[in-house]
């Protein structure tokens, strides 16, 4: 074995940043109950990602990840899952609050937040998530447009939505995406792409958005959507 110099300073960095936040990405698999073509009620499973939010083991997630959920589950770490309910949902955003039936371990620690009004076309993203069901994935990529307008389920738009080229698929939604300096700038939420998987076509909810609404969730179970609803 050739043994090698230590690590360029950008690789380690980009090492540290993971470090530092894989342990508050959370994996959420959630039970649904759905109807078949006979009219049958069938149990099935479907995953995503979240990320932990405070201390008081509130995990954040995109909405449309706990679509006809019955039961949900977390895993933090290695080992059992655990079960979480519902504080609040947002379809309006594709936001949503879960909180664990019990806190996680000591080394998870909320993702610093960062600001989304001053990202700038260009600079580098990380995301985190478990896309198809591997754990803590890790990809990278650039800005690649900001101000995008994201259709959600309510027929509502998202607007001021960032677009990068980083790497999402289906198990991604819900994840952190992170800045240079390891802060939450955005919750990946979708991809635009004919086969389902990635085209570097991916869209994340804005940070300064998610601030505003988590915290009216975890209050009231709800958020305000200002406005009449239609675009003239």
């Amino acid at each position: 074995v050739t043994p090698r110099s230590d690590l360029p300073a950008d690789e380690q960095r980009v090492v540290s940043l993971f470090e530092n936040a894989a342990p508050a990405v959370a994996y959420i698999t959630t039970e649904l109950v759905q109807t078949n073509a006979l009219f049958e009620r069938e149990t099935s499973q479907a995953a995503g990602s979240g990320f932990l939010w405070d201390a008081l083991g509130h995990i954040v997630t995109s909405n449309h990840v706990l679509d006809n959920a019955r039961r949900i589950f977390v895993q933090m770490d290695a080992g059992k899952p655990l079960e979480a309910s519902v504080i609040g949902r947002a379809p309006e955003y594709d936001l949503a609050v879960i909180r664990l039936s019990r806190l996680p371990g000591s080394d998870a620690k909320p993702i610093p937040l960062g600001e989304s009004h001053t990202i700038r076309v260009g600079q580098k993203v990380y995301a985190i998530g478990n896309p198809f069901g591997l754990q803590r994935t890790l990809t990278q990529g650039v800005v690649s447009a900001l101000d995008r307008e994201l259709p959600t389920t309510t027929y509502r738009e998202v607007v001021g939505v960032i677009q990068t080229d980083a790497a999402i698929n289906p198990g991604n939604s819900g994840g952190p995406l992170l800045d240079s300096a390891g802060r939450l700038i955005g919750v990946n939420s979708a991809i635009r792409s004919s086969s389902g998987s990635s085209a570097g076509v991916s869209f994340a909810i804005p940070v300064d958005m998610v601030n505003r609404i988590v915290p009216q969730l975890i209050a009231r179970g709800r958020a305000s959507t200002p406005g009449i609803g239609i675009v003239p």
